[in-house]
């Protein structure tokens, strides 16, 4: 996101009046006055000195960095304010509509760094919403198809055949094979029409002779069109592979960021529509194109070289097919950009309601899901339908126009044909050849379609071949072997870098702890974790671990030795035992069950008609909630850890099977570097530590013990959901007050 715009001259002048030689650090438009009117010409510009708003080519006001004890970006009803506070008072410096707040957001971070007398700059990570150079929406793609150039296409498709480069010589080759044929074909007419026919020089075996040459070519031009149709079929879909392969790989590297901002309909769309119709075009457009270039241009050499005069009456419209189909060349591209949007729509719309059909018949909203599908069908194929229409409408235009042509060779030529200046044999080669012409002509007519949509789909394909991940490799990735001390140094996060989750959260876990995690909903506890996990990056700050920064750790060593149980189990559409291997492929059978003794998940497996070879259907849906958990931490415990993650690993337990787990995770984590989030504040019990989030940062940290002495933060979720629990579940008759093969409801608090 751009946070430095070149400023125009008129205001530049202003501000170098005001400020003299300071260098602008941010320079950000507005279009909102004070009162909320619009405007077009509104500035704030930060210098290393002085926060200056500047509007209608005028310095209008200004503040002086070290006069800032407070810059904000807040969000009001449809419009957002810079705040500033100066002399103890919050002041409105300048107002703006929503399309502005992510930038504002990230001005104001700068100020406060400058306040703090840093010297770096903010970096923003959000990608534009708006071409900065013309001013248009985006369409769903990082780069301005507008601003981007034909040149762009060209090179992309010059990317993608460079592998094949020699295949398509050869299918260069027979197509200039097939167009010789033709032309040849069309010469040895005229000759024997001038020369056997008419003076009816000729007998039986000179006609038979025609055919037996007519026949030998005829057959040789199918050959060649059948390997160059072969070829080219084969070449289309190898690329349209290639394109596929890529994209899944590149979306496998990308950061779930990425990810987040992109539904799985529309990513699936990228993969497998999008690669289609770039199939589409290399083996119906493409590979023709070339031929129809080739035939176009030695035909009409050969025409004017009979007869310019009557060669450029063939052209006669010619220019009037060019004219039409430029002008309709970007309208046709904003069909298809918005035919697309609405398949992408359609496909998440589609893609949602199969993944969550247990919930939309749980809740009985069948006739609800179908009515909203059906509306975004109706769209989508209102869409289609328009621009089918355009096309009707549009191609019998063009073939209208290249079938004058025809008529004005056959009635120009015949004239010549009658004053002596033509043959008939030559009018008839005249006319085979404008049919040669005019056929590539007609069918070129079909291009500006299919070059719009192969254009926009290059465009959202390379948006995300052409993307860079928040979470790279480093070039000397380190290998290490984990022991488990990890360091979190002032990191601070938010998925909107300019709406922070954490603040300076800073902790030191040593070897072997095991660190709990607690918070209200929505603290960040589970930001803290994926954090831990390297499936972000801070945004200030490092972790390290054993004294490595994460980020220079290579990836494999680092999520081979990672071992992780997150709140919303996942098991993949296969065998239980599969989904047990895909921590370690390579793991015995003994490895397996072992494993899932540890997660309690064998003796219910063993149970199942197949046993580990049992089929769990898409995410496990064939399984309870609590066995798949259980498969889970038996998957977690599978690749022997060095650092844990249990993110609510219990949540989905009954008490008795919680209480099983609690102990065989009691032996799990010895000797392993754990941090878990529980909402059963008692599974944290024996936390070595136990870390309070509040309010974005680190309220609290100790044992049970201190944290219930001090009766701040934690003391009070403790006793609230003690509460709960006594009133919403009664212990269970038993010795001691004791359930049948468990502790005591809230016993293990005290």
């Amino acid at each position: 996101m751009n946070l430095c715009f070149t400023l125009p001259e008129p205001e530049r002048q202003s501000l170098d009046a005001h400020v003299g030689k300071q260098k602008p650090i941010y320079c950000v438009p507005f279009d909102l006055d004070t009162e909320g009117m619009w405007c077009c010409d509104g500035w704030v510009v930060v210098t290393g000195q002085q926060v200056v708003l500047i509007k209608n080519h005028q310095v209008e006001k200004a503040v002086a960095i070290e006069d800032c004890e407070k810059a904000e970006c807040l969000k009001q009803e449809g419009c957002g304010i810079l705040m500033l506070r100066t002399s103890g008072e919050d002041r409105i410096f300048a107002r703006f509509s929503m399309a502005f707040l992510p930038r504002f957001s990230y001005l104001a971070k700068g100020i406060r760094l400058l306040r703090q007398g840093e010297e770096k700059t903010v970096q923003s990570r959000e990608a534009e919403r708006i071409c900065p150079k013309c001013g248009r929406v985006l369409p769903g793609t990082a780069v301005c198809p507008r601003c981007s150039g034909s040149g762009r296409f060209t090179h992309r498709m010059g990317e993608l055949m460079r592998p094949y480069a020699w295949k398509f010589f050869g299918v260069a080759l027979l197509m200039l094979a097939a167009t010789g044929l033709s032309l040849y074909q069309a010469q040895y007419q005229r000759e024997f029409i001038d020369n056997v026919v008419l003076p009816e020089s000729g007998g039986l075996s000179e006609i038979i002779g025609f055919g037996v040459i007519m026949l030998l070519i005829v057959a040789l031009s199918l050959i060649s069109n059948i390997l160059k149709n072969r070829w080219t079929v084969i070449l289309g879909s190898k690329i349209s592979m290639d394109i596929r392969e890529k994209l899944y790989v590149k979306i496998q590297e990308l950061s779930l960021s990425f990810i987040d901002k992109r539904s799985a309909g529309e990513l699936i769309g990228r993969i497998t529509g999008d690669t289609t119709h770039i199939k589409n075009f290399m083996q119906q457009v493409f590979s023709g194109l070339i031929s129809q270039i080739v035939t176009m241009v030695c035909v009409f050499i050969v025409m004017l070289v009979m007869n310019w005069q009557v060669a450029l009456m063939a052209l006669a419209m010619v220019p009037v097919i060019i004219v039409v189909t430029f002008v309709f060349r970007k309208k046709t591209r904003r069909l298809y950009r918005r035919q697309g949007r609405y398949e992408d729509i359609t496909n998440s719309q589609l893609q949602d309601t199969l993944s969550g059909i247990r919930v939309v018949k749980s809740f009985g909203k069948e006739a609800s899901e179908i009515k909203k599908f059906e509306q975004l069908n109706l769209k989508l194929a209102d869409t289609q339908a328009y621009n089918e229409v355009f096309w009707a409408t549009f191609f019998p235009f063009i073939t209208f126009s290249i079938g004058l042509g025809t008529y004005i060779i056959t009635y120009f030529g015949g004239l010549n044909v009658l004053g002596g200046s033509l043959t008939v044999g030559q009018l008839t080669q005249f006319i085979s050849y404008a049919g040669m012409l005019y056929a590539p002509l007609q069918r070129m007519a079909f291009l500006p379609r299919m070059l719009s949509r192969t254009i926009t789909s290059l465009e959202r394909v390379y948006d995300v071949l052409d993307e860079e991940t928040e979470v790279p490799q480093s070039r000397h990735p380190v290998e290490l072997s984990i022991k488990g001390a990890v360091e979190l140094e002032h990191i601070s996060f938010g998925y909107l870098s300019y709406d922070p989750v954490l603040e300076d959260i800073s902790l030191s876990v040593k070897p072997g702890e095991m660190i709990g995690i607690v918070g209200s909903s929505g603290a960040g506890k589970s930001t803290l974790i994926n954090l831990i996990m390297r499936l972000y990056d801070p945004d200030d700050g490092r972790i390290t671990v054993d004294g490595v920064d994460l980020k220079e750790i290579a990836h494999d060593s680092l999520y081979s030795q990672l071992g992780v149980v997150l709140q919303e189990t996942f098991l993949f559409s296969g065998t239980i035992l599969a989904n047990l291997r895909f921590a370690k492929p390579d793991a015995t059978m003994e490895e397996v069950i072992q494993a899932a003794k540890i997660g309690g998940a064998h003796d219910f497996i063993c149970k199942l008609p197949d046993g580990y070879n049992t089929y769990v259907g898409e995410s496990g849906n064939t399984l309870s909630g609590g066995e798949r958990q259980r498969i889970a931490i038996a998957r977690a415990v599978l690749g022997d850890p060095r650092i844990l993650i249990l993110d609510e690993a219990t949540s989905s337990l009954d008490t008795e099977t919680e209480y099983q787990i609690q102990e065989a995770l009691g032996r799990l984590i010895q000797g392993r570097t754990t941090f878990a989030i529980a909402h059963r504040l008692s599974t944290l019990r024996n936390a070595d530590r136990i870390l309070v989030i509040d309010k974005k940062r680190v309220a609290e940290v100790g044992t049970h013990e201190e944290l219930m002495k001090k009766k701040g933060i934690y003391y009070h979720l403790v006793t609230t959901q003690l509460a709960m629990n006594n009133q919403l579940v009664p212990p269970p008759p038993g010795p001691g007050g004791r359930g049948p093969g468990g502790p005591p409801p809230g016993g293990m608090f005290h």
